[in-house]
């Protein structure tokens, strides 16, 4: 993965949502472990939140922070299998405005090494939503270092060539993607 070693990184203002019928801020492993991997790479936590798998809860949080000019990025762990309580996808596919249809297909791709096939049962899905950049991930501690480590840091590094998201960010004033060359 390429970097421009020529700019500085672009920190961006990132809120974690974790979406638990069961979890508090104690025993929140996934969501905690997101909070680590984005101020290791040099992004600020804006928001965290826990919120019950409830699809107008969630919609309730994301919709404030979509609004917020200061949360750039929204992650989102919990609440995307297939049991009757997980609704994250259906809570957050209205508020997108853009879809990013490669980051579920990627994200299962990196997985398949680690859950086997399994993987086919992860409705991780991502868009962007009045400038902000919504990842919905997994509930599972690893899974959610595994979409961070080889996934999100790369797109969310100014840096990152070709492309990255912080352009179409809002409060950016990045280039969008470079040739390719």
């Amino acid at each position: 993965m390429a970097h421009n070693t020529t700019q500085d990184l672009s920190p961006l203002s990132i809120a974690v949502l974790t979406v638990s019928d069961t979890r508090s801020l104690e025993t929140d492993t996934s969501g905690q472990s997101l909070v680590d991997r984005l101020t290791e790479a040099g992004h600020q936590l804006t928001q965290r939140a826990i919120v019950k798998d409830d699809i107008y809860h969630i919609r309730a949080v994301c919709s404030g922070w979509i609004a917020d000019d200061a949360v750039q990025v929204i992650l989102i762990t919990g609440g995307t299998g297939f049991t009757d309580r997980d609704s994250t996808p259906e809570a957050m596919l209205p508020l997108f405005d853009k879809q990013v249809e490669g980051f579920g297909e990627l994200f299962r791709h990196f997985s398949l090494r680690h859950i086997g096939t399994s993987t086919i049962q992860s409705r991780a899905i991502a868009g962007l939503a009045n400038h902000t950049l919504i990842f919905c991930l997994p509930g599972s501690t690893n899974a959610c270092k595994t979409a961070w480590d080889e996934i999100i840091k790369y797109q969310l590094d100014s840096r990152q060539g070709p492309c990255n998201f912080v352009p179409h960010l809002k409060k950016t004033d990045r280039a969008a993607c470079a040739t390719r060359g």
